[in-house]
């Protein structure tokens, strides 16, 4: 029941009685749009980006409602004007980024540019992949390692939605004794800062309030494709050990732990502590601890048999990879291609139920949501930290070995 004025009885009645209008927000995200249909192949040209738009909603609403975008009239020509520089600034923004860029020297025709295609790939938002694009491509500055990779994926736009709420500055201040990597706390008002903060309390295993473990959730949902585009971004400029870093904080991400720590941590139920335990009796590793007699386990882990079964269900899930590599002998002369055919392989895997267990996501307990089991081939020089061949391999869950050509140019460094 609603008490108003009279005169407004009419005004409020509409709105009871008549559909409010839903405008567009296509013009927001355009640029992502756009790049991931370039990539596509389904737009080829500023002409082909109009006419697609004809299609939208958005060119539906922008002759009933002129207004509310910005449009002088409704007439053809105002639309077309509209329409017409619409795409012109987007394009333009997407160039600016390295995402597109122009065939030859026609003004028209438009073509993906290599960090286009690792945005559309991942879905990710031009400028991210732009802020990647010129954070990443520094050897010196990569130098910096883990820390400086944390705060790079921070910055990703993808995270400006992260919300800083009234009066959560002193909690997020008073995590900053589980942080790794300080942060200030002047500048936690911030969602950069605060993702970064998250992220940490999500590898150090901190306990959050529900707020902010909401928050965590959907830092964590965002960041693993962040990661994977850094690591294609890192690999485009040839850098081998920025690159396997990068991995290793997608894995940090996926197992809320650091790299640096014991991969004890990977199995429920493992505590830092457990993890001193099993030290001293030389368990250092997932292996070792399947290999323990089972009477000095159960009298380790003072668990019940239900938690026991959960902690059996992680290790037959613990991923144990063979690999092999045949390369063609011989001389090859700089710049030649050389081909390798790696082969990688299950040595447990003996029947089709065992391949079952690997077709089933990773186990991962603190991470939200599923996540499938991928692997990353790569082919470099340590020394040089040169990085000439990678390939991400998705289909091995399903398979028991599987063989992946993987080609690179001949280097003669000295």
């Amino acid at each position: 029941m609603l008490y108003c004025h009279t005169p407004k009885k009419e005004y409020f009645i509409k709105f009871v009685q008549e559909p409010y209008p839903i405008e567009s927000q296509l013009d927001h995200g355009l640029h992502d749009h756009l790049n991931a249909d370039v990539v596509a192949g389904t737009i080829e040209n500023k002409q082909d980006a109009v006419d697609w738009i004809t299609w939208s909603f958005l060119y539906r609403r922008i002759s009933q409602n002129p207004n509310y975008y910005n449009l002088a009239g409704r007439t053809g020509t105002h639309i077309n004007d509209f329409l017409s520089e619409l795409i012109e600034t987007t394009v333009e923004d997407l160039q600016r980024a390295k995402c597109l860029q122009q065939k030859d020297d026609d003004d028209m025709d438009l073509e993906p540019a290599n960090l286009g295609r690792i945005a559309a790939y991942y879905y990710i938002r031009y400028q991210t992949i732009e802020h990647f694009a010129k954070n990443l491509e520094d050897e010196a500055t990569l130098n910096k390692k883990m820390r400086f990779l944390l705060e790079v994926l921070a910055k990703s736009s993808e995270f400006e939605s992260v919300p800083i709420r009234q009066g959560e500055t002193a909690l997020l201040g008073a995590l900053l004794p589980h942080a790794t990597y300080p942060l200030e706390a002047g500048q936690l008002n911030t969602p950069e800062s605060k993702a970064n903060l998250l992220l940490q309390c999500h590898f150090n295993r901190t306990g959050l309030s529900s707020d902010l473990r909401t928050d965590q959730r959907f830092i964590l949902e965002q960041a693993v494709k962040l990661v994977h585009a850094m690591v294609d971004v890192i690999s485009s400029h040839g850098y081998l050990k920025p690159a396997l870093l990068a991995m290793e904080l997608c894995q940090q991400i996926v197992q809320a732990m650091w790299v640096t720590q014991s991969p004890l941590l990977q199995l429920p139920l493992i505590d830092l502590e457990t993890v001193q335990v099993l030290k001293q009796h030389h368990v250092e590793d997932v292996v070792d601890f399947m290999n323990m007699d089972d009477a000095l386990r159960d009298k380790l882990l003072g668990v019940t048999q239900h938690q026991m079964a959960i902690i059996a269900d992680a290790c037959n899930r613990y991923p144990n990879i063979e690999m092999e590599v045949e390369i063609e002998r011989g001389k090859y002369a700089d710049g030649e291609q050389i081909d390798a055919v790696v082969t990688i392989s299950r040595p447990d895997v003996e029947s089709e139920e065992d391949l079952q267990v690997f077709a089933t996501p990773v186990k991962a307990q603190y991470y939200p949501g599923a996540k499938e089991e991928q692997w990353w081939l790569v082919v470099g020089r340590p020394k040089l930290n040169k990085l000439y061949s990678i390939k991400k391999v998705t289909t091995f869950k399903n398979v028991q070995e599987l063989q992946v050509k993987m080609s690179f140019a001949a280097k003669k460094e000295a």
